[in-house]
């Protein structure tokens, strides 16, 4: 079986992924200066009149966004399903290489060929077991060759963990402890300072607003809305896969800021509510949540669910 799986794999080897492709922008000076800022390189090469891109944007040129691109070929869609029927589910880039023939300047019109260029025999690894599949993007500007990329992912079936990793444990310090000494309690504990009562949160050794050292605390009620919130989309990650504790399934998942009644504002998730169906300004009343045996988290249920 798994030398029949192989001959039909490298079957794909030398097939076209995609073919006269087309950058969806020239290269230009802002995104340029965009991955210079987000990498903190400042070579001088790459800003003024005689810029040049930084080699290491090749890809970047020929990305095709949430569209994707024309003239791309089913071969490599093909491979990728062949692979999900044998068990490789899961996927993960491993390296690139990259060949640079002359630098990329604003202004440069690219148009690319992907060829899948190998797909290995059965490889076991940490991560599980499965197949390597290198592609190779050769890029061009004006039909000369000026670049080469090759990007090598490994597809494969997950080894099977022997045991579920804790769930991370929040950062306890002497500043915080309090705080969580609450949440132990089923109560949500704001930091007041006892010189201006200027309630804080996150909890912090002093008063922002006076400098007061001094605080006690005053219970929130519970009640708060949404004031902002993100989306996170990851792979799963064993530890916050659903439990017998109730715990919420691998994103994606919205993460919320929560402006509480009270006034101050903490980040947590809102359960029982899709991820797309979070909004801001939505009310939401506390409750806490049993994770494990030593765990104990403050979230956020929408209040329109328990009405």
């Amino acid at each position: 079986m798994d030398d029949d799986l192989v001959t039909r794999l490298k079957a794909y080897e030398g097939h076209r992924a995609a073919v006269a492709g087309t950058g969806k922008d020239p290269v230009n000076l802002p995104m340029i200066r965009h991955w210079c800022e987000a990498l903190g390189d400042t070579n001088p090469a790459y800003s003024g009149p005689d810029a040049v891109a930084p080699p290491t944007m090749l890809q970047a040129w020929t990305m095709g966004g949430l569209t994707g691109h024309t003239g791309r070929s089913p071969a490599y869609d093909e491979l990728l399903a062949l692979l999900d029927e044998s068990g490789c589910t899961s996927v993960v880039a491993t390296d690139c290489e990259q060949e640079y023939l002359r630098p990329l300047r604003p202004g440069d019109e690219i148009t690319f060929d992907t060829v899948i260029e190998s797909v290995s025999g059965r490889k076991t690894t940490k991560l599980g077991t499965g197949h390597f599949v290198t592609t190779r993007t050769d890029v061009r500007v004006g039909g000369a060759l000026v670049g080469t990329h090759r990007f090598r992912i490994l597809k494969y079936a997950p080894a099977r963990q022997r045991k579920k990793p804790p769930r991370p444990r929040p950062v306890v310090n002497r500043d915080n402890a309090g705080f969580w000494e609450g949440v132990e309690q089923r109560r949500l504990l704001i930091q007041r300072c006892t010189a201006c009562a200027t309630l804080r949160f996150p909890w912090l050794p002093g008063c922002a607003h006076c400098g007061g050292p001094d605080w006690d605390t005053v219970e929130a009620n519970g009640g708060g809305t949404v004031y902002s919130y993100v989306v996170m989309h990851h792979p799963p990650f064993p530890a916050f896969t659903e439990s017998d504790h109730g715990a919420d399934a691998a994103g994606p998942y919205a993460v919320v800021l929560v402006e509480l009644a009270e006034g101050v504002r903490m980040i947590s998730n809102v359960v029982g509510t899709p991820y797309d169906k979070v909004r801001i300004g939505m009310p939401v009343r506390l409750e806490f949540r049993v994770y494990d045996d030593d765990l104990v988290l403050p979230v956020f249920r929408a209040a329109e669910e328990d009405a």
